[in-house]
């Protein structure tokens, strides 16, 4: 998908809503256990749900690569249901050396077929770069995350006081571009997205930490919009565990809707 299909999605549905698809066989709901695939069919209805409102789907690979083979085949069963022009973001967090980059590559872009994939970039540029090399494909780099421990390395400073994350920015944007390349941003931190984006205006940023985790999407408009958008907001526990009920891909679909209100208004203020 190019960034003007991906911004066009943006604006039929006045919605920049990522649906992260992590089902743990742990919290699904009770009655899909007796399925011959319950992860499968959890995400099936979480999909048939809230694909009027979602522009992006990410499934996060760990809940799938955890069951083993059978969790791939899942995996690519999931990535097939998504439709067509709905973005797709496998989060798998790969990064390593030239040759095992340019397999995770095939992996995730030739043989499921994947729009894009979260890459950490702390091994380098020959950790990247195989993953630019597929026409109409992005990379998705973690740049600043939410999670506690992020402060243990994002925010050291050199000498000059600048953090390693703007480092980071600053030396990936020279391998890519903003046709290929997307950022990581964490909702949890308002006023760290303005100096972010200050760092990458026309890039994209995949920002979770809105929902579940207290991120307040308002924040990441104000802070983090730009002319084309240049977000997508991910919300995974706070729409797909809803509800552990029989009601749950209704109530995943209420919660979805409730984002895509608030972000058609915010669309409407920013654009």
């Amino acid at each position: 998908m190019t960034r003007s299909e991906l911004f066009s999605q943006i604006q039929q549905k006045s919605s920049f809503l990522c649906v992260g698809l992590d089902p743990d066989i742990q919290k699904i709901p009770s009655h899909l256990q007796s399925e011959a695939d319950p992860i499968f069919a959890f995400c099936r209805e979480i999909i048939e749900e809230t694909a009027d409102y979602a522009v992006a789907y990410k499934p996060n690979i760990a809940f799938f690569e955890a069951l083993g083979a059978r969790g791939w085949e899942t995996l690519a069963r999931v990535e097939e249901l998504i439709p067509k022009d709905i973005f797709t973001i496998a989060d798998a967090k790969r990064g390593d050396i030239g040759n095992t980059s340019k397999l995770y590559a095939k992996a995730f872009f030739e043989t499921m077929d994947f729009d894009s994939i979260t890459v950490a970039p702390y091994m380098g540029e020959d950790s990247v770069t195989p993953f630019l090399e597929f026409e109409n494909k992005w990379v998705i780099l973690l740049a600043l995350t939410s999670n506690k421990g992020s402060m243990d390395f994002q925010l050291i400073q050199d000498s000059n006081g600048k953090p390693l994350y703007q480092s980071v920015l600053e030396r990936s944007q020279k391998w890519g571009t903003p046709e290929n390349t997307m950022y990581v941003v964490g909702a949890t931190r308002g006023e760290l997205i303005a100096e972010v984006r200050k760092a990458a205006p026309e890039h994209f940023f995949l920002v979770p930490g809105v929902g579940a985790q207290g991120g307040s999407l308002s924040e990441v408009a104000k802070y983090g919009m730009n002319s084309t958008c240049g977000l997508l907001v991910n919300s995974s526990r706070g729409i797909i565990y809803a509800s552990n009920g029989k009601d749950f891909a209704k109530a995943a679909r209420r919660e979805a809707k409730k984002l895509q209100v608030e972000m058609k208004l915010l669309l409407e203020e920013y654009l």
